[in-house]
């Protein structure tokens, strides 16, 4: 509608946009959520996570009117035929921009519960977003690396303790667990520093979901493997905010959750084993799927 506009424009509006809807949605999911925590009777807290989640899919849906008012960004999905509001779900998708949060949000409202994502614990202080992940039930993970477990052996399996209290909040009402398994966005530079075995990804770290699994393996039953690429190549924030993203093309492909996946992975080494063979076949097919998109865009851009 307002595409048309110089691109810094559209930035400035869009961006203003965004802060008004965030601020607007954020002062009653805070003020439900605090009432979710004083009245801790179960039915009301069932009743407040369905407003919580209700209220956040909005904010959702005006973000996309957002999008769609002020850029010309169209998404080209295929496989939301095989989803519904009405499952639990854990969705993998690979991470290259901030962007692919919000193509995430937009691309997956109203086809599947309201995307939950797992977090790094700095992330509750972010101003404003910080305060409303929290109230939303976001679960927020504080990883520890090997080296600092050998220097703090007392906080060993405090990340998977975490986990499962973060997922028990879950287990009321369907809900989708979203997680970036590369655990950052992908650079090239990164990609060369870890000698990824990959052309397009990150190795994926395995004990996040391994523990996701285990602590909702009763209730999760589909996975839900997205794979986000931009044709024009990954956009930054700035770009996504001043119209400059024309396209995005996501691929969804579901299948059931095997039951071998659920499992001790801290400690029985049979299953770890297990779970990282498959898991890197599962990103060895992502990966080969991302350059049979890139390969079809080239084509495309060859014949317009």
């Amino acid at each position: 509608m307002f595409n048309f506009l110089p691109s810094p424009i559209i930035a400035l509006l869009s961006f203003s946009f965004y802060a008004v809807n965030t601020i607007f949605w954020v002062i009653p999911i805070l003020v439900f959520s605090l009432l979710k925590a004083l009245i801790p009777i179960a039915f009301s807290q069932k009743i407040f996570s369905y407003l919580l989640d209700l209220m956040a899919s909005n904010w959702v849906a005006v973000n996309t009117l957002n999008q769609k008012m002020f850029t010309n960004m169209t998404l080209k999905i295929t496989g939301l035929e095989e989803l519904n509001e009405k499952d639990w779900y854990l969705v993998l998708a690979n991470h290259q921009s901030w962007v692919d949060i919000i193509v995430l949000q937009r691309a997956l409202h109203g086809e599947i519960p309201f995307l939950k994502f797992f977090l790094k614990k700095e992330l509750l202080y972010v101003p404003i977003l910080g305060l409303a992940w929290w109230a939303l039930d976001f679960p927020f993970m504080q990883r520890y690396t090997q080296s600092f477990l050998k220097k703090n052996p007392h906080l060993r399996g405090k990340d998977l303790e975490t986990t499962r209290k973060a997922c028990a909040k879950f287990k009321h009402k369907p809900v989708s667990v979203m997680s970036f398994i590369e655990g950052t966005r992908f650079t090239q530079a990164k990609h060369d520093m870890q000698k990824s075995p990959f052309k397009h990804l990150l190795k994926p770290k395995a004990g996040g979901i391994a523990f996701v699994l285990d602590a909702l393996g009763e209730h999760l039953t589909t996975l839900v493997d997205v794979t986000i690429y931009y044709p024009e190549g990954i956009p930054t924030f700035a770009d996504f905010l001043s119209g400059r993203i024309k396209s995005v093309h996501i691929e969804i492909h579901t299948r059931k959750i095997d039951s071998m996946l659920s499992g001790d992975y801290m400690n029985d080494r049979s299953h770890k084993i297990a779970f990282q063979k498959w898991l890197t076949q599962f990103w060895h097919e992502k990966d080969a799927r991302l350059e049979k998109m890139k390969q079809a865009s080239l084509i495309n851009d060859d014949n317009p």
